[in-house]
């Protein structure tokens, strides 16, 4: 499932592993203090080896973590793919403590950071929809929104985005939003 923006740049949709998507970046759902985890970031450290950890107790001894709203990058060790973007989301409350902006923030950084080193394909898992509860229906709305705006931007180097899920329910959230 694919959309083609007006500068044919596009987003994709696909069910699966995000870990077996050769890409130029590889967005994580991490947390504030980057110190791995289960669910996405279990499975992003687990494929990509020691290597990716070490990276991040350097940003950690450097920083102390990373806000929520924001990423760091790494390396992307034996991931198929240069660069892993750490994008911490926000836990959902209630929807009433700027978990919205926090969300659409993780985005945004990613896709900054990707311009930076002058990426052209990126993948993202669903951020903040696991462990962190934020619902999948508004969560997928400000992805694709963020990550469309975006692509149809002249200057970005993105050719390619690519959200890669967990399981049919969630796929079929993200067509829905993507093709309305």
């Amino acid at each position: 499932m694919d959309w083609t923006s007006p500068t044919g740049r596009k987003i994709t949709l696909q069910e699966g592993d995000i870990t077996r998507i050769a890409v130029d970046a590889m967005a994580n759902a991490a947390n504030s203090a980057l110190a791995g985890g289960g669910g996405v970031d279990g499975a992003i450290h687990r494929a990509g080896g020691p290597a990716i950890m070490r990276e991040l107790e350097a940003i950690r001894a450097q920083a102390g973590g990373c806000p929520t709203g924001s990423a760091v990058v790494t390396g992307a060790g034996s991931l198929p793919a240069k660069y892993v973007f750490h994008a911490v989301g926000p836990v959902y409350r209630d929807g009433r403590h700027g978990e919205a902006e926090l969300l659409a923030g993780c985005y945004r950084k990613c896709l900054a950071l990707a311009d930076e080193r002058a990426v052209r394909t990126i993948s993202f898992p669903a951020i903040s929809t696991g462990v962190y509860g934020y619902p999948q229906n508004p969560a997928a709305e400000i992805a694709i929104r963020e990550v469309r705006r975006h692509l149809e931007r002249p200057d970005t180097t993105l050719e390619q985005a690519i959200f890669v899920l967990f399981g049919k329910a969630a796929f079929e959230v993200y067509r829905e939003i993507l093709v309305a």
